[in-house]
């Protein structure tokens, strides 16, 4: 049970303490309500880029690192589709620098032409080595504009296209910061050797002033259900033929993704899962084959993916994954076999619970999605997956008028 008290500021800051007086350390978490869902259209990728110009100092520090450094601090941040993280841990004494460096960035961010475009050129580098360059790294802007029409999920973190963050105006950039970064729209949790009178003293002193800013109300367009199969077929200069199928899930708040969560784990939960066994173990199809999702807080994707043997085509490996996912939408997975997932997915939450960095991040995760104790009943949500929720939720998802695939083919040598 992770305790935690909880106060909002005038200005509308949520914020939560945590306290674990057996470590010497405290950690920082700042979230924002904003990710790159909330992005317009024509100018995505802005979220991924405040990550980075967050960190090219502020009005009143000129560098966030050095001073981090000088009180023994390290930080790192994080963008997802549906928001955005910054976190930074330090001895506990010198909590009060953490304070002091996310109160003035949130304030007043530097908006400099050289710190945008040093940003800009990093994020554009990014974007060319890991999803231009790289083998398979444009998988995923192919399979999200084939599985979403409307939802702003159609694009992934780093922006839809390069142009976006290429043409970014200083004007954007500053229109974008404070539309989303502003207390209204922020979680601030403070972890570790900290007590929640001390806190508050500091969160009102270094806080309190900064203007409260509009809360975002988010008015995403709502994916329509999808109603026959959609398939994409590309060629590129690759290694191995690859096969992506992807399915809509449940969003995060709904119990057909905790069941998803599990099935997920029953076909491809490491050595003794459905998918490896017999499709890369007896069967031979695949090198390689997993399935996940990515815990979308709207409805998201539940993927299937896998790199082909050599030889074997398409059309075989898209069929031994279809004979491998069929039985579990039409028969009661054993009680065995699903208690095994759960008793995974029990100490994998225990183990993400094992650091104070990783319980602030957490708190800070659930607070967004509406009340952070859900931190503490996840797990029942778990173990109340009965075998018939399983079927039940399989049955929904593996649908074939609900599966969108990409059949990524590895081009052949020219010249042959």
């Amino acid at each position: 049970m992770i305790q935690f008290d909880r106060f909002t500021l005038a200005n509308g800051l949520r914020v939560l303490v945590h306290q674990d007086n057996s470590t010497p350390m405290a950690v920082l978490n700042v979230l924002y309500d904003v990710g790159a869902r909330d992005e317009d259209p024509a100018k995505t990728g802005f979220a991924h880029l405040f990550e980075h110009l967050m960190f090219g100092g502020s009005k009143n520090i000129p560098s966030y690192d050095d001073p981090l450094q000088l009180a023994g601090g390290e930080n790192n941040a994080y963008t997802t589709n549906d928001l955005t993280n910054y976190y930074c841990q330090l001895p506990a004494e010198n909590i009060e620098t953490a304070f002091w460096l996310e109160s003035d960035r949130m304030l007043s961010l530097a908006f400099s032409k050289k710190s945008l475009e040093v940003q800009r050129k990093v994020v554009m580098e990014e974007f060319k080595e890991h999803y231009l360059n790289k083998p398979y790294g444009d998988v995923w802007f192919k399979l999200r504009e084939l599985a979403y029409t409307v939802h702003p999920y159609r694009w992934p973190t780093i922006g839809q296209e390069l142009s976006h963050i290429e043409h970014a105006t200083m004007a954007d950039v500053k229109g974008f910061f404070h539309k989303h970064y502003c207390p209204a729209n922020a979680i601030l949790v403070v972890a570790g050797k900290v007590d929640t009178p001390m806190v508050q003293q500091l969160a009102e002193k270094w806080f309190g002033d900064i203007p409260s800013g509009k809360k975002y109300i988010r008015n995403l367009p709502q994916e329509p259900a999808q109603t026959a199969p959609r398939k994409l077929a590309v060629k590129a200069n690759v290694p191995l033929d690859a096969l992506y199928k992807v399915w809509h899930m449940e969003g995060r708040l709904h119990d057909g993704y905790y069941a998803a969560e599990l099935i997920t784990d029953i076909l491809s939960g490491g050595g003794s899962s459905r998918l490896f066994q017999s499709l890369v173990k007896e069967k031979k199809l695949f090198s390689n084959i997993e399935c996940y999702h990515f815990g979308s807080t709207d409805a998201g994707l539940l993927t299937i993916e896998g790199k082909l043997v050599k030889g074997v085509t398409m059309e075989e490996a898209e069929k031994g994954i279809l004979e491998v996912v069929t039985p579990i939408t039409r028969d009661l997975v054993e009680e065995k076999e699903l208690q095994k997932v759960k008793n995974k997915t029990e100490a994998s939450l225990a183990f993400e619970d094992m650091s104070v960095m990783s319980r602030a991040s957490s708190l800070a995760n659930y607070e967004l999605l509406g009340n952070a104790n859900l931190m503490n009943e996840e797990l029942d949500k778990y173990q109340s997956i009965t075998r018939d929720d399983i079927r039940h939720y399989a049955a929904q998802i593996f649908n074939d008028n609900n599966c969108s695939t990409l059949y990524y083919y590895a081009q052949e040598p020219s010249g042959n």
